[in-house]
């Protein structure tokens, strides 16, 4: 069991609820009828394992680089619990399985794009851009939003607004989430030589950064309640979410200190969760 779980640790089991929980509300806003529960496993359980092929390639590429950081210094290969080269099989195995079951499940655009997603985050943003560049998490983003453009593809062939959407609102929420942890763990990707905002621009233009990107995430949240695509119930809660990631963005301009960055953090995914957790309430509310 442990060398099982060990292999799991390499997809990064924690970075997966996000990808399920923006799929399925594009997976539910893009279709006229909700899909059989079995297909719709179909379609999370093919993006879950793309995502955990780009998850272990990642890995596998930057094995010396983590060994240097505490945080993921633990990890299978910097720990020497798994020999490398079986993260890379592991990783390859997954990058053809799970657009291998979106291709048989849910159509060919939903694989290729799952596909690009993995090609992306291994080549665009680990290889070339994050030792380089501290846009990295910008561009990058690209591939930690693909997720609801998979899913929004899946059975139709088609990506609508609900995927575009929803891949807009991962895609601007990344930054200021990304930066709060480069806030309190910038020596670490120091060491690592990760070139990180508040190592090349400094802690205060982070900050000012983390709060400039809060409100264009709260106004893509609102977009599908003007395209009425969502009620009131999501309205709601996605303003007070919004507001409670505004404060913490807010609060860490006066309070600069490693635990007001990780307080960003944590409000940040709270955030994102609670987003996707009051489209699902808002869109089964409409079912009933």
């Amino acid at each position: 069991m442990s060398t099982v779980w060990t292999y799991v640790e390499l997809t990064k089991p924690r970075l997966l609820p996000l990808v399920l929980f923006s799929g399925v509300p594009a997976l539910l806003l893009s279709l006229p009828v909700w899909p059989t529960p079995l297909a719709m496993a179909a379609v999370l359980g093919g993006l879950a394992l793309a995502a955990g092929s780009a998850n272990a390639l990642n890995s596998f590429l930057e094995r010396d680089r983590d060994a240097r950081m505490e945080r993921t210094a633990a990890r299978p290969l910097p720990s020497g619990r798994l020999a490398p080269e079986r993260a890379l099989y592991f990783g390859l195995a997954l990058g053809v399985l799970g657009p291998g079951i979106l291709w048989a499940t849910s159509g060919a655009l939903a694989a290729l794009v799952a596909l690009a997603g993995i090609l992306f985050y291994v080549f665009v943003y680990t290889l070339w851009l994050k030792p380089r560049t501290a846009a990295a998490v910008i561009v990058g983003g690209v591939s930690g939003a693909i997720s609801p453009l998979v899913a929004d593809a899946a059975f139709d062939g088609v990506i609508g607004a609900a995927g575009w959407l929803l891949f807009a609102l991962i895609f601007v929420w990344q930054p200021p989430h990304f930066w709060a942890i480069a806030l309190y763990r910038s020596q670490e990707y120091g060491a690592a030589g990760f070139p990180v905002l508040p190592n090349t621009r400094g802690e205060r233009a982070t900050r000012l950064r983390i709060l400039a990107w809060i409100p264009p995430v709260v106004l893509v949240s609102l977009i599908p309640v003007y395209l009425e695509m969502l009620g009131p119930i999501y309205a709601v809660a996605a303003i007070g979410l919004g507001a409670l990631f505004a404060a913490s963005g807010i609060s860490l301009q006066f309070q600069a200190n490693a635990a007001a960055a990780r307080r960003v953090f944590r409000v940040s995914l709270v955030y994102l969760m609670g987003v996707f957790v009051a489209m699902l309430g808002d869109l089964l509310w409409r079912a009933l």
